[in-house]
């Protein structure tokens, strides 16, 4: 048996177990940065088609600023990264600026995959829709100084798909579509295995429907299983169209149903079946980014931000490799 392998059951089994400390008696030490030696990632990862990003929800806990991010995602050796709209907005309420965001992000070798945002864009009531344009157009702006290209949109407002409004969600999402026209940020409706929108089928059929050339879906691993899609039909898709995958694992207990956005692990430490989805994702002509995207407690209890770090490139690059040459 690996030492990779043994060091995956024990983990399993220490998330299984419930001794990890909670999230209110967390040890101040686990919280720390602390200085870690990082593999020499910038020539291995040149053997692969895809670039290794990091979501930036897998730091979520450890209440690093934005800055603080970019750099140490850098270091850990990723290409890219997706920030989330909020850190940014802390950001610049302290006086920082996207400009400096930018150099930032240039200075460290990092692409700015995605920014992830919430705003109602597709709800039913249309105060809330107009007060979405609103907050995406403000989103959008900074984005676009910050060298971005691409915002997340997930549908917010609504609480089911309704067959029947097929048609009214496309020019919903063709609005926010035609936003980005004038600043360069292309909105891309994600999906889901929880929320409304959960059906890679219903993604598609919005997205096409809106009859924009701009637009695209953000597909995650484990909402895919969550929401009970099939993998076996994704190539479909054009791939080439797709800029970021969000990359994470799925346990194979809880059932499917009964899962939650807490039980995602890493890539290679549960039962998503790369070997068969990477390569067919590659040959449906794929070459964006895999980010890695967690929020799983028992992970930010035992690890510091740099093991997380480390822990998820390595990962990754593994499983991603592995698939490539099975």
């Amino acid at each position: 048996m690996s030492k990779r392998t043994n060091k995956n059951i024990s983990r399993r089994k220490a998330l299984q177990s419930g001794i990890l400390l909670t999230l209110g008696g967390l040890s101040s030490t686990v919280i720390a940065s602390e200085i870690s030696t990082f593999p020499s990632t910038q020539k291995i990862k040149k053997d692969l088609p895809f670039r290794i990003s990091l979501n930036t929800s897998t730091l979520i806990y450890y209440k690093l600023a934005v800055d603080q991010q970019i750099e140490m995602v850098a270091k850990a050796g990723f290409d890219g990264i997706e920030l989330w709209m909020r850190d940014i907005m802390a950001y610049l309420d302290k006086g920082g600026t996207a400009k400096e965001l930018r150099l930032l992000l240039e200075t460290n070798g990092l692409l700015l995959e995605n920014i992830i945002g919430f705003s109602k864009w597709c709800s039913d009531i249309e105060e809330e829709r107009d007060e979405a344009i609103v907050q995406l157009t403000k989103e959008m702006k900074i984005i676009s100084e910050m060298g971005g290209k691409f915002i997340a949109a997930p549908v917010q407002g609504i609480s089911s798909i309704d067959p029947a409004k097929y048609g009214e969600y496309a020019k919903r999402y063709r609005r926010i579509l035609e936003l980005g026209e004038s600043t360069g940020v292309t909105p891309i409706i994600e999906l889901w295995g929880m929320g409304a929108l959960n059906k890679v089928a219903d993604c598609a059929q919005i997205a096409i429907a809106s009859g924009h050339p701009n637009a695209r879906i953000l597909l995650d691993f484990y909402h895919v299983y969550r929401g009970g899609n099939s993998w076996d039909t994704v190539d479909i898709l054009n791939g080439a169209i797709l800029p970021v995958i969000h990359m994470n694992d799925y346990p194979a207990s809880p059932a499917r149903e009964a899962l939650k956005d807490g039980d995602r692990v890493l890539p290679g430490e549960g039962v998503c079946d790369y070997n068969k989805i990477i390569p067919k994702l590659y040959k449906a002509g794929f070459r964006g980014g895999f980010s890695v995207e967690l929020f799983n407690k028992g992970y930010w209890e035992s690890m510091d931000a740099n093991t997380m770090l480390k822990e998820s490139f390595e990962n990754s690059y593994k499983v991603i490799s592995d698939a490539m040459n099975s």
